[in-house]
């Protein structure tokens, strides 16, 4: 198994899911990736937040809505040494801090941010906990990107704030670009163009492997959760988007023979490659990565009720993600 005991600082490390009723959302998702839910200490204490486990090993976490109107979403954590500095940074490069770095019952240190193009994200400096402890195997994390319609801002902020090259290439009628730190496939970008709505925010996607996704649609679709994306074939393996029963989104793919290393991170293949038009996917290439990443609004982590009032923000303006462009007659890569 690819088990993973640390993550390399500016890599995407965790992901977490915020709920309105975080005991359905054990079932759901439970039900469909074989997930336990842990709790991590006194609810007084940790806000309600649980650790979702396979297999024992921490793959993603959970948390309560923090406040009425939050709406039910992922977010993409990436690793630092220096929550701090990270802020700073972020300030520097015209990005926006959320929630200022804090600690997080000795587990680590948090904050969330908004990157230039209105992105949310988070940042995770470990202390005991570092983050998922299993990828790129059927359910857990094994992709992580980035939806925007500035492209150049997202990589003059991303390289000030964690150092990240991009690979562009042309993509169908936009691009995709492929993450890059020292040289390692980290995460992806798609640009959105005219083909998505003016109401979906730019976002951080998270894709959690499967070992057959027509089956794992089907299955959501017992378990109460909606098809946003039909199942698609990609040189990466064959993937769809789904919405939970109370309208996060995610996605699953059943990778590729030979996707994965031998190191257990997965190797991306070639830039949006991975994934099928993005007018007939809402957006939404997928591939193997080196590391997963975390996308949603993780102000609810374990710490974030200690600061339950800007919870709030950094997850509201995510709230339309679940509608995305379909054209079921674009063309789609070779």
């Amino acid at each position: 198994m690819p088990e993973v005991s640390e993550h390399a600082a500016g890599t995407p490390s965790w992901v977490d899911l915020a709920s309105p009723d975080p005991d359905a959302s054990v079932r759901f998702y439970g039900g469909l990736f074989g997930w336990d839910a842990v709790e991590t200490g006194p609810v007084e204490e940790t806000g309600g937040y649980r650790m979702l486990q396979l297999g024992g090993r921490n793959v993603a976490g959970l948390g309560p809505t923090q406040g009425e109107g939050q709406p039910a979403m992922w977010t993409t954590y990436v690793g630092t040494d220096d929550g701090d500095a990270v802020a700073a940074k972020v300030r520097e490069a015209g990005g926006q801090v959320v929630m200022e770095p804090f600690d997080v019952l000795g587990l680590g240190r948090m904050a969330v941010f908004v990157d230039p193009g209105g992105a949310y994200f988070s940042v995770w400096q470990p202390q005991t906990h570092h983050g998922a402890e299993l990828v790129n195997e059927p359910g857990a994390l094994s992709w992580n990107e980035l939806a925007t319609r500035d492209v150049d801002a997202a990589k003059a902020f991303y390289a000030a704030v964690f150092g990240w090259d991009a690979d562009t290439n042309a993509y169908g009628e936009t691009s995709y670009s492929e993450w890059k730190l020292g040289g390692r496939s980290i995460g992806g970008m798609i640009a959105m163009n005219e083909q998505w709505p003016a109401d979906v925010p730019p976002h951080w996607m998270v894709y959690f492997a499967v070992e057959d996704a027509d089956a794992a649609v089907a299955r959501a679709g017992e378990l109460g959760g909606q098809v946003a994306v039909p199942p698609t074939d990609t040189p990466a393996g064959r993937f769809a988007v789904l919405n939970d029963p109370h309208g996060a989104v995610f996605s699953v793919i059943a990778l590729a023979t030979g996707a994965s290393g031998g190191d257990g991170q997965a190797q991306a293949t070639e830039p949006g490659a991975a994934g099928a038009d993005p007018a007939a996917t809402g957006g939404e290439t997928t591939g193997a990565v080196d590391e997963p990443a975390v996308q949603s609004g993780a102000a609810a982590t374990s710490g974030a009720a200690e600061e339950p009032e800007t919870a709030d923000g950094a997850v509201e303006p995510a709230a339309d993600q679940a509608e995305r462009p379909r054209d079921d007659d674009a063309e789609r890569p070779a």
